[in-house]
């Protein structure tokens, strides 16, 4: 009989890690359940810590889901989503934690449209298939090979999803300009202009506007993307058009969240239309990247890369794109005749590239 080539205990904790991955699509769950809710809203209305009675009043759970919703609240709190304190009475409370703090609707650090974004079936439905997909020949991505289409050509033919996605975007734009106005307002100091190339709803070229009253923004992406603004800011220029054809000309071009889409060709093609549309580094001029370096946190997190590497995964589903190293970028800016860059690890899973020309 042939030796076994793990012990029991080995397997036995294997089993755990297994049935831990099994249940994950839970925790997802939990989460959209909790934004559904509106659990964070209610704490934070109530203005103190909540016992269960009260929250479960208040968010109008009837009496006959009362033990649940206390087994929900738990899992929550284990999750680190919400956290719970003990009175002198020994009743439980409820609070907020900085991760619920992200999902108060009124917050400007509110990330909810992202998270209901990426939560949504249109979002999630094609990683059901990441199987036959590699056994498949076809050659485009998951999410194509799912709907028979890809997700710009469903954002262009359903409004709903287009306007989720772009309050999605916008949320996440909001989320980022907030701690780029904290803590790397260098990037933008003495530029005199910037285009935010895929810049959605113009939440970042309208805050970056205000922060600096001297730059002249514009916002540039695709025209069904464009044609949805209702709400233009003064002062900030709204352009549709295709990134991979020209770009408007400006002082600095930003590329948020915007390469992870394309693959390293496509990539190299932005940057190369982008390179066009900026003066030389003497007068200015630069490249202002805001994305994913796989490796590179500043989230003491235990799953700050691993958020990365998943993140990469649903990047892989939708746009046939990937999140890349440092090596991996390197490789491309050359590829785009560029040979000078600068890294800031500062957004948590993401950084900032100052590419030069």
């Amino acid at each position: 009989m042939a030796e076994m080539e793990f012990t029991t205990a080995e397997l036995v904790e294997a089993h755990a890690q297994v049935w831990n991955l099994s249940f994950g699509y839970l925790k997802s769950m939990c989460l959209k359940c909790s934004l559904e809710l509106g659990i964070a809203d209610v704490l934070k209305k109530h203005g103190k810590p909540m016992e269960l009675s009260e929250l479960t009043s208040a968010l109008s759970v009837p009496p006959s889901k009362f033990e649940p919703f206390d087994r929900f609240m738990t899992t929550l709190v284990h999750l680190e989503l919400f956290a719970k304190k003990q009175d002198d009475s020994g009743a439980k409370k409820y609070m907020l934690t900085p991760a619920s703090h992200l999902l108060l609707k009124d917050e400007a650090m509110s990330i909810t449209p992202l998270i209901t974004l990426l939560l949504d079936p249109t979002m999630c439905d094609s990683s059901n298939v990441l199987g036959p997909w590699f056994k498949s020949p076809y050659k485009g991505n998951p999410f194509e090979f799912y709907f028979g289409k890809g997700i710009w050509d469903v954002a262009g033919e359903k409004p709903q999803f287009n306007k989720m996605f772009n309050e999605g975007m916008a949320s996440d734009s909001k989320f980022v300009c907030n701690v780029v106005m904290t803590s790397c307002r260098d990037v933008f100091k003495g530029l005199k202009s910037v285009v935010d190339v895929g810049g959605g709803t113009g939440i970042m070229a309208r805050s970056i506007a205000h922060a600096f009253p001297g730059i002249k923004c514009t916002v540039f992406d695709l025209p069904h993307v464009i044609d949805t603004m209702e709400d233009q800011q003064p002062g900030v220029a709204y352009v549709g058009g295709d990134m991979f054809a020209s770009v408007p000309h400006a002082n600095a071009v930003l590329l948020k969240w915007i390469l992870h889409d394309w693959n390293n060709e496509e990539c190299v093609k932005i940057l190369q239309r982008c390179k066009e549309a900026i003066p030389p580094r003497a007068d200015g001029g630069k490249i202002i990247i805001i994305d994913m370096v796989i490796g590179a946190v500043t989230n003491k997190h235990v799953c700050a890369e691993e958020t990365q590497l998943l993140c990469d995964l649903l990047v892989m589903s939708l746009y046939s794109g990937k999140e890349r190293n440092e090596r991996e970028w390197h490789n491309i800016f050359l590829s785009a005749g560029f040979t000078d860059y600068k890294i800031t690890h500062f957004l948590g899973i993401r950084s900032i590239i100052e590419l030069y020309p």
